[in-house]
């Protein structure tokens, strides 16, 4: 990995497969029951997402999945707050390009994982130079997700894989549909949120599992 940040951790981190991004808002199921249901289904690393409780209550909702991901050996990871994920012990947190500084964040993580959202090469690249362990761009096509931004396409995510040297998540508008293309553009992972969530949680993550071809997160030493 390239990054001021990259070689203080002596982990090689490979991120494989898909994150299950939780929305809060999944037809009357919790997100505790959610997760459950996807990681019963194979689902190996999920994103906590939440932005409308209260930071108490989002902290005490993390609590409750990072024991739940921890039962599987799961990844876990908070979107936003990076103080909260090192007070539930989350493997990492997600920050979007109005969040923490990547510099400042890394102050408080050390040498947990922490991911940068990306919406164009530029910030690909800044983030990856600023010592990111992986981004997430996108989004790559089309989604219902509130204020996601104009789609950037598979053309943009394959020049970004030809950038730069730290993994690459893919998110917006990914659906089984799509996912053939979006592994053939380079993407090392998917991250997906109504895709999933809506309907059959199990079906729908092993529907995504088997294109995929099984990889999950791994972390070797």
């Amino acid at each position: 990995m390239s990054g001021s940040f990259s070689g203080t951790n002596t982990v090689r981190r490979v991120f494989h497969g898909l994150c299950v991004i939780t929305d809060g808002k999944a037809g009357g199921r919790t997100d505790e029951e959610i997760v459950k249901t996807a990681l019963e289904a194979g689902a190996r690393w999920i994103q906590y997402r939440e932005k409308e409780k209260t930071r108490r209550e989002i902290y005490r909702e993390a609590l409750r999945l990072r024991d739940a991901t921890r039962q599987f050996g799961a990844l876990f990871s908070v979107n936003d707050h990076a103080d909260i994920a090192l007070a539930v012990d989350a493997d990492g947190v997600h920050l979007g390009q109005d969040d923490l500084p990547l510099r400042e964040a890394r102050k408080l993580m050390g040498g947990k994982i922490i991911g940068i959202s990306a919406h164009s090469l530029r910030e690909a690249m800044d983030a990856a130079e600023c010592g990111a362990d992986y981004i997430g761009f996108g989004p790559v096509f089309p989604t219902v997700t509130k204020d996601a931004g104009i789609p950037k396409g598979v053309e943009m995510l394959r020049e970004i894989k030809r950038q730069v040297s730290i993994p690459v998540v893919a998110i917006g508008g990914i659906s089984v549909e799509n996912l053939p293309e979006v592994l053939a553009a380079g993407a090392d992972a998917v991250a997906a949120a109504s895709a999933i969530l809506r309907g059959d949680v199990s079906e729908n993550v092993r529907s995504f599992m088997k294109i995929i071809g099984g990889e999950r997160y791994e972390q070797r030493h």
